[in-house]
């Protein structure tokens, strides 16, 4: 059967982008035709390694072209014609500003009438299959324009609540098009379905990890290590904060903090404020992180808020116990509080002191955390999670079509 999976820039870096193609990776091996359809491309190569048995399609090629500016505030789509809005000018040949996606998506910016135009072009283009997008501006172009012949998949990798008004009201209008609409945690589908009603069929359906067998900690190394874009989302100041306390008491643990973004500047600010440059290191991006997770024996989640955060399945993954903020949304959902990590109270950098110290003291309760940690992570193995992919798609493939659903059903479920 066809999967055709959209990301917005399947060459970038990111969460999404990293398990987007785990999903894909893992249907080519079980024997799907699979594409990835990259909307934008910026860059030559995929950062993240890709089955060879997985078409890359670029929709449209932007390499050595500069970004777009930034685009005029205006609801975009069918709210922005409802509302009889003029169409925003075009600051430069090539970077019209889209009018499809609304004004307050996050990546407004690289949505150009160019981009826009192509991904519509692209989709309509497609012969039969599963088309599954992965961001609210290229879900809401799939339910107004993919063919219905297309079994047509939403992906929320954040979560319905913390989408701008713009954002959730295009939602509210077009999604009832789509086929289904999947979140990553139980809370985030709830709140779909409180949205919706039953215009839409609504799942939860969670991330995959990409291998269960990866090295694990041995619990001795004093590493605590965090991971993720240097944004304020991830909350990387306020672990800063925690790890100051910390060392006063532990001047022998350190903090490996992994990634890129905006903040880095300022968090190494912060890192000197609190002479913290002996202890807390960040490390920018690196390949193959499970080795690093498997030289430390603590996680720290800092996030003000997550949609389905990996590294928490990556760090349960290699045996590593988290000590995380009970935030929304994702956090809860697979952390069990004295089980396999500990939860605090959001954005309580004390709090989050007191249950790394809780943990560095106590390598014995470490170690239980860890072992429960790894039986966690196989739940998230990418088998199990590919067969829940396969069994929603021939049931949807069954209900548009009962001819082309039986056999869809013949192709996608395992003897």
């Amino acid at each position: 059967m066809k999967i055709t999976y959209a990301l917005l820039h399947a060459y970038g870096m990111g969460g999404t982008i990293r398990t987007v193609i785990n999903q894909a990776n893992a249907m080519a091996a079980a024997g799907h035709d699979v594409r990835i359809a990259s909307v934008v491309r910026r860059r030559d190569d995929p950062q993240f390694p890709v089955d060879p048995r997985v078409r890359m399609v670029t929709v449209t090629d932007l390499r050595g072209r500069p970004a777009p500016p930034p685009a005029p505030s205006a609801p975009g789509g069918r709210l922005g014609r409802a509302l009889r809005l003029p169409a925003p000018s075009a600051p430069r040949a090539g970077g019209e500003p889209g009018r499809e996606v609304p004004a307050d998506e996050a990546a407004k910016d690289t949505f150009t009438r160019e981009v826009e135009e192509g991904f519509i072009e692209y989709v309509q283009g497609l012969d039969d299959g599963v088309l599954v997008t992965t961001r609210p501006g290229l879900n809401l172009m799939s339910a107004r324009y993919a063919p219905e012949r297309l079994v047509r998949v939403a992906q929320d990798h954040m979560h319905f609540g913390r989408y701008k008004p713009g954002v959730r009201a295009a939602i509210l209008d077009d999604y009832p098009r789509l086929d289904a609409v999947v979140s990553l945690t139980e809370q985030d589908c709830e709140e779909y379905r409180a949205a919706l009603g039953r215009a839409v069929r609504t799942e939860r359906i969670p991330n995959p990890l990409h291998t269960l067998d990866v090295p694990r900690t041995d619990h001795t190394g004093k590493v605590i290590v965090a991971a993720g874009r240097l944004t304020r989302q991830k909350g990387f100041d306020l672990l800063l904060d925690a790890f100051a306390e910390v060392v006063e008491r532990h001047p022998d643990w350190t903090l490996r903090i992994y990634g890129a973004g905006p903040r880095e500047k300022r968090l190494r600010a912060q890192i000197h404020r609190h002479h913290l440059y002996n202890h807390a290191f960040l490390m920018g991006t690196v390949q193959g992180f499970d080795d690093e997770l498997a030289q430390a024996s603590i996680y720290a989640l800092s996030s003000r808020f997550e949609g389905f955060a990996m590294v928490v399945l990556e760090a349960l993954n290699c045996g590593v116990p988290l000590v995380s903020f009970d935030c929304p949304t994702g956090p809860r959902e697979i952390i069990r509080d004295g089980e396999n990590g500990l939860l605090v109270p959001p954005e309580d950098s004390a709090a989050l002191a007191a249950g790394l110290c809780r943990l560095i003291d106590d390598r014995g309760f470490r170690r239980r955390l860890g072992t429960v940690a790894v039986s966690t992570a196989a739940e998230y193995g990418p088998e199990t999670i590919r067969r829940r992919w396969e069994t929603l798609f021939a049931d949807l493939l069954r209900t548009k079509s009962p001819l082309l659903g039986e056999r869809a059903a013949d192709t996608f479920l395992p003897a």
